[in-house]
């Protein structure tokens, strides 16, 4: 049947004598009319960033219920909204006498539409939001919805790959102070199930817990997570839009208000949904401030080198960082840079966390932390870096030369064989295949192998992320000797950078180290951060040099220069 609507408008009277805007409106889809009230004032933007912590709860009791709901399929994105919306207004008029539970609504579309663009085009809003796109189509998992009121033309087609995922606002976040426990791992975790694989909870942590907090990364926390309560998820061949409702009365969060909190994100959403392909106009760069400069870059160096010389000094392998502070003409967009960055991202990461009031973190990053499937354990080793040639026979060469580099090859052994070592300490078996390759990114390539392992219990998905982060690649070997140099050499808080950045599902999880990231908005203009491995045999220029070659995907986009796109190819040895 078709949609109808009727609208209405009136001004209403609130506290604090504020005359607001709203309008009603009468809608079915079903034959049964729903009234809808929609207001425009802040005040109902604070109530929809409100949210719980689901961290201030028992860890170890169970939810009430994690229930899945999927409607009908949608030909556009405005008769989605408008199906997910009756949803949420029949959940309302239904509500559940459960103590606490978490809901997902959802309604796929059938058109094929960019998740980046939906949350490009929700511009008038300041909720926190998030976004993920895996690495390559490739290695995307299958995804099953339709347990809800899909038909069953929409269940024999109900597996699609799962590209990218959009998310404004919190159904619930998880975030605290002190570093990431096995309880705040449990916490998160109660609201998550193998039966709503699309309940995930999307975020990161710090590289160093430990470490004194600067005020640009405040609102992170030690870690951050959010179940979106809007999200937009990308499929190949279609779309889907989706709201999650989470309540826990142990938390002081009560069904009606998480409805309520959930109706106020609505009314900011928009259904009209943008190609946006970021050529508009881009902030240029004003001036760019680095810590350390290269002066002090020098001397950092050739302290990490003397120490690796000293016989009483185990010190293998540090890699020490650098941050970019970037002045600009403009407000840049962390969303638009994400968008440019796509354009070689085909075999990397794109993610955005953006807390409230707080910049945007973003990243392209290739290196995956770990995949997990079930009790199936997934990682790599990535290490040594060499640009692409403009010439096939000339990228080819400097491949051959990054393979056969004595240097570089102990770089990257030292990656790999630590990563199989922690493997082995979680995992009853584990496979390393290649065991060592080139990785061809647009811009640069790097050496590259793939560790495969089996965990025993679920629980060991806990010990997996903590035996892995951080990894050699990005923090050093000896794992303390590197944490202690890094702490007493770098001037400037890391963050998240170079930390894990991903999400934690009922079935599945997947986490990508927050390299070649900055923290962009917000009046911060940009922080731009990148980091090199310091191995015996290391030239401080030329480590400067890599430093230069990895942030230059983001100093390009202020100079308005075009992406190099090389020949895309891997070899193995």
């Amino acid at each position: 049947m078709a949609t109808c609507f009727t609208r209405l408008y009136c001004i209403a009277q609130f506290k604090g004598n504020e005359s607001i805007k709203c309008s009603l409106s009468l809608s079915s889809t079903t034959g049964t009319a729903k009234t809808l009230v929609h207001f425009s004032n802040h005040k109902y933007q604070e109530l929809s960033s409100l949210s719980i912590n689901g961290c201030g709860g028992d860890p170890r009791t169970p939810i009430g219920t994690v229930e899945t709901r999927t409607f009908p399929t949608a030909a556009t994105p405005e008769l989605a909204a408008d199906r997910l919306n009756s949803a949420i207004y029949d959940l309302k008029m239904n509500p559940s006498s459960l103590d606490s539970g978490i809901i997902r609504i959802e309604v796929p579309i059938q058109q094929e539409i960019e998740a980046l663009d939906w949350l490009r085009s929700q511009s008038n809003t300041h909720l926190p939001r998030c976004f993920f796109s895996g690495r390559d189509s490739s290695n995307i998992p299958l995804i099953e919805y339709g347990n809800g009121d899909a038909s069953s033309s929409d269940q024999n087609d109900s597996q699609r790959k799962l590209v990218s995922v959009a998310g404004l606002g919190s159904a619930v976040f998880f975030r605290q102070l002190d570093p990431f426990s096995l309880d705040d791992w449990h916490s998160i975790k109660r609201f998550l199930s193998k039966n709503s694989p699309l309940i995930r909870a999307y975020g990161g942590m710090r590289f160093e817990p430990r470490s004194n907090i600067a005020p640009e990364w405040k609102g992170f926390g030690s870690f951050y997570f959010m179940v979106p309560q809007v999200e937009f998820d990308e499929f190949e061949g279609s779309s889907m839009i989706a709201a999650t409702i989470a309540w826990d009365n142990r938390l002081s969060r009560p069904y009606r208000e998480a409805i309520a909190a959930l109706e106020a994100t609505m009314l900011q959403i928009s259904s009209v949904v943008r190609r946006l392909n970021g050529t508009g106009s881009r902030a240029a760069m004003l001036h760019q401030t680095h810590v350390p400069n290269r002066a002090s870059w020098d001397s950092a160096i050739k302290k990490a080198l003397d120490l690796m010389t000293r016989k009483d000094s185990s010190l293998v392998k540090v890699v020490l960082a650098r941050s970019s502070r970037v002045l600009t003409t403009t407000e840049i967009d962390p969303l638009e840079w994400l968008t440019s960055l796509q354009v070689e991202g085909d075999k990397a990461y794109q993610f955005c966390l953006q807390p409230p009031e707080s910049p945007a973190f973003i990243g392209n990053t290739p290196e995956r932390l770990f995949y997990r499937d079930q009790l199936s354990v997934y990682s790599e080793a990535l290490a040594a870096t060499r640009r692409r040639g403009e010439t096939e026979s000339l990228d080819l060469q400097i491949g051959h030369d990054l393979l056969t580099s004595a240097k570089d090859h102990h770089e990257f052994a030292v990656v790999r064989e630590c990563i199989r070592r922690k493997f082995e300490g979680a995992c009853s078996s584990t496979i390393v295949e290649p065991n060592k390759a080139l990785r061809k990114l647009p811009r640069i390539q790097h050496l590259y192998a793939k560790l495969k392992g089996t965990l025993q219990n679920e629980d060991d998905e806990f010990k997996i992320l903590s035996l892995l982060h951080p990894t050699p690649a990005v923090c050093g070997l000896p794992t303390e000797e590197a944490r202690m140099l890094i702490s007493e050499t770098e001037m400037f808080d890391r963050g998240m950078y170079a930390g894990p950045v991903g999400w934690f599902g009922g079935a599945e999880s997947e986490f990508a180290v927050g390299i070649r990231s900055a923290l962009v908005g917000k009046g911060l203009g940009a922080i731009l951060y990148a980091g090199t491995g310091i191995v015996e045999g290391s030239k401080s220029h030329l480590e400067w040099q890599e430093l230069e070659l990895k942030t230059s995907q983001y100093t390009r986009l202020m100079k308005q220069e075009t992406p190099f796109l090389a020949v895309r190819e891997k070899v193995e040895l």
